[in-house]
């Protein structure tokens, strides 16, 4: 079996490298451009509910959330019908700052299918998806307290 994991996380790694270092003169550090940009596609979206689109635990979400909110890219507001749920929005300078890191996220996706026929990239996100829901079975069960069984 070959070791498409490791495969994808050396890609993953290696972009999110590149994207640390490009954001930084967004003032955006480690990983934090990736919670913007889901806060801009999802404007309202609750703390818990980005922390499962993106698969990291609450407390990492948390730290990310608060650095975002400090340096001015978002802002937590009340919901409407229950005061107690903070909900989050992209402020002024998120929405300047969002369209560049799609921007740069269309320009890798682009260099990482460079020489596969569109055909390919299609069966490769077909594929991609199928392995992205399985892992996902796995991350729920484990987040809920249980164990695999390997």
């Amino acid at each position: 079996m070959t070791e498409i994991l490791r495969d994808i996380g050396i890609i993953a790694r290696a972009l999110d490298s590149i994207a640390n270092i490009e954001f930084k003169e967004l003032m955006l550090t480690r990983g934090q451009y990736l919670y913007l940009v889901r806060i801009y596609e999802n404007s309202g979206i609750i703390q818990d509910k980005l922390a499962e689109m993106i698969k990291v635990d609450r407390t990492t979400a948390a730290r990310a959330i608060k650095k975002l909110e400090q340096n001015g890219f978002i802002e937590k507001r009340p919901d409407e019908q229950n005061r107690k749920i903070k909900r989050l929005f992209v402020t002024a300078k998120g929405e300047a700052a969002a369209p560049i890191i799609l921007k740069e996220n269309d320009y890798s996706n682009q260099t990482a299918l460079k020489g596969l026929t569109s055909k390919e990239a299609e069966q490769f996100a077909e594929l991609l998806e199928k392995i992205r829901k399985n892992v996902e079975v796995d991350w729920d069960l484990v987040k809920k307290g249980h164990k695999r069984n390997y």
